[in-house]
Parts: structure tokens; sequence; C-alpha cells
């Protein structure tokens, strides 16, 4: 650790911290006084923050689908700053397109990005997190990490496995004073709709159900209802919580979109759960 930095009240390491929702995140880590390891695919795009904090940014080149590297912004946490009190796994990028129309590359690469990635990172941060006795695991999901619908099938995909996987780790974490929080935004204001969306090749079998949704993109960008300063406000009020929750649906768009398939969940299991019961043995 270097001496001559003041010991902060909080360590945050932050990927995608470029732009979106890392971009915020990191900005009200640092309005509040606190720490940030800032991680991006390109380290000049975090000049910025370097040269407003230069005391409580450490800039780290990362690109979170090369996992041999993730070591190095653990590494650059610890030598700045002693430790990472929280990790913000906010990278990420879309991709529209049919189940059909997507390629294994595709998928893959996807899944790399918002699943192996935040993996490796969470694996990275954990012993130095048991070892305090406290820490935080943001995993930026979507409201498409809690239900799907056309053209997002490779999209969900991976955040649903990111979900599960964090499900899971929250439990097993618990008693090391480690939180795991879940956030569930909307469409915010970034560039998740612009120069981070991607599309398939399309094939003119599914013109009629992703149509309107790639056509829809191209004018959505610069029209979504999320902030991300609020997002992140959002964030750092669920993480001080004394109970705080597993999962953070965040806008208008996400929570009235849980909260209707929450419901429609629950109705198609009152209709089948008599079939869902009968299959057990019968008693001898």
């Amino acid at each position: 650790m270097n001496t001559d930095t003041p010991a902060p009240a909080r360590v945050w390491l932050i990927t995608g911290a470029s732009s979106g929702l890392g971009r915020a995140v990191a900005q009200a880590a640092l309005d509040a006084g606190e720490a940030v390891v800032a991680t991006a695919r390109k380290a000049g795009a975090l000049d910025d923050l370097v040269e407003r904090h230069p005391r409580r940014v450490a800039a780290v080149e990362l690109d979170v689908t090369d996992t041999a590297r993730v070591r190095t912004a653990v590494d650059a946490a610890t030598d700045a700053f002693g430790r990472v009190d929280v990790l913000v796994n906010s990278a990420g990028r879309a991709l529209i397109g049919a189940a059909e129309e997507t390629t294994d590359a595709e998928l893959r690469d996807l899944m790399d990005v918002h699943f192996f990635g935040p993996a490796a990172l969470t694996r990275a941060v954990l012993p130095g997190m048991r070892a305090q006795g406290s820490g935080a695991v943001v995993q930026i999901s979507s409201m498409g990490g809690r239900l799907s619908f056309a053209a997002v099938s490779a999209y969900s995909a991976t955040k649903f496995a990111l979900e599960g996987y964090s499900e899971a780790l929250a439990e097993e974490v618990a008693s090391f004073g480690i939180r795991v929080l879940i956030v569930e935004p909307g469409a915010f204001r970034t560039g998740l709709h612009g120069t981070s969306m991607r599309m398939t090749t399309s094939l003119p079998a599914y013109d009629a159900v992703v149509g309107p949704i790639r056509a829809m993109q191209a004018g959505f960008d610069g029209t979504q209802p999320g902030d991300p300063a609020k997002a992140a406000a959002a964030i750092r009020a669920a993480l001080d919580a004394d109970d705080p929750p597993l999962r953070l649906p965040l806008g208008n768009d996400a929570a009235d979109a849980v909260r209707d398939n929450l419901d429609r969940l629950r109705a198609e299991f009152d209709v089948w759960e008599p079939l869902s019961r009968s299959t057990d043995l019968d008693p001898p």
C-alpha cells in the first residue's frame, strides 16, 4: 500500500468505469470521499477521473474477457489502497437478435463479458474480503436477468447465469460479512443502446418478431428514462442498508416488468401446482 495516500473510508473496484453505470458509481464514490480502482478496456478513457482525483483513483486497463489479467486489477487495488471493499462488475454490452440468428461465437463472447469475467473478478476479491471480515460484490445485471422476451435470448442467458451464480454466492459468503447485491436496471441513459449495442445477422423468418425491436433500437439511444446518477445513489443506499436486498430492480420500467412477471409466474404456478405435485412415488 502507498503510505503517502490517506486510508479511504471504502475502496471500490469497478469494471466498465469509463462510461455508463460504472462511471456513475465511480463518481458517486469519489464524491463521497472514497477511493476507486477504475478499469476500462482503454485506460486513457479514465484520464479525466485520475486528473480530478489523483490521490483517490487508480486506473487499470482491463478487458474483463481476459481473465488472466484479472489479478492485475485486484493487485492494483491492494498496492494503491490496501484492500477492496466493494467490487462492482459493470462492464457490459447488448446484443439484439433471435436465438436462431445468434452464432456460437456471439453467445460465447457475450458470456465471457457478462459471466466468466465477473466470476473471475469475484473469485479474485473474495480471499481479501474474507480475511478482513467484510465486503460487497455488486453484480450489474438487468431486468433481462429476471425475465426475458423476444430478441434478447443471448443477453438474458448471460444475465440469468450471473444471477443464479450470485444468488448461491450470497449464501456462501454471508457468514464472512460479505454482501451480494444483484442490480437489475431497466433502460438508463448510457451507451448500452448506442455504442455498446450489437445486432445479429438477421433472418427474414424473424422479421415480424425481431424486426420491430431492431427498428426501435435505432432511435432509442438518448431517450432512455433512467438517470445513471440516481442509479448510483440507489446502489449506495441499498449497500448501506441494515437489511439490504439481494436483487434491486432500478427504474419504473424495470419495476413494472418485474412485478408483472412475478404475478404471471405465480398465476401459472397456481394453475399447474396439482400436476407439479402429482409426480412423487406413491406411498407404499
